[in-house]
């Protein structure tokens, strides 16, 4: 029993320590990298993609304080079930592209939750509105690359990501479930 607590108490300081013998900044890998964004119309639910992400992550977990995020996320290269679909998403009363055409997530600290649990905090970035964001995620490293993932929940409306009939959240509710499930290589 003793040996199983020793292992238990060691065993962050030695993922710290393997993750931070391999710290420096890393680039997204879109090999295997999904984000996807869940939301419904009319009670039903649906799905996209972000595609062409630019991110960038500095993560030390014996530093966590210092991390550092940056993602852009073009979204004209969102993916969806259909052209009309995306039509709609980028047009003025959602996405506005043609004004807009990125979203970004910048972070400049975060703090450990659990052995391989942490929370960025940082800024988003959508349309023209910047908010504060939280953003836990889990960390596991897998060979040479990282392991993210995480899911976070965005109210579009303070993104201003629904106006005139889009607006109404009868048909289109405000939440947004944004499901991030990314690797990344040294840079």
């Amino acid at each position: 029993m003793r040996k199983l607590i020793k292992t238990m108490a060691i065993a962050p300081v030695m993922l710290a320590a393997s993750i931070s013998a391999q710290a420096a900044n890393w680039v997204m890998d879109p090999e295997g990298s999904t984000v996807v964004f869940k939301y419904a119309y009319s009670g039903t639910p649906y799905q996209g993609e972000f595609k062409n992400i630019q991110a960038t992550f500095d993560i030390d977990p014996a530093n966590p304080a210092a991390c550092k995020f940056e993602v852009v996320i073009p979204i004209a290269d969102i993916d969806v079930a259909d052209e009309e679909t995306k039509s709609y998403m980028l047009d003025i009363e959602l996405f506005d592209v043609d004004q807009f055409p990125t979203a970004r997530f910048v972070a400049e600290k975060c703090s450990l939750d659990a052995v391989n649990a942490f929370t960025a905090e940082g800024m988003l970035t959508v349309r023209d509105q910047t908010k504060p964001m939280v953003f836990p995620f889990t960390l596991e490293i897998e060979g040479d690359r990282f392991h993210l993932t995480s899911e976070v929940v965005v109210k579009r409306l303070d993104f201003n990501v629904g106006m005139g009939y889009f607006a109404n959240t009868s048909a289109i509710p405000n939440d947004v479930v944004v499901a991030v499930d990314v690797y990344a290589k040294p840079q």
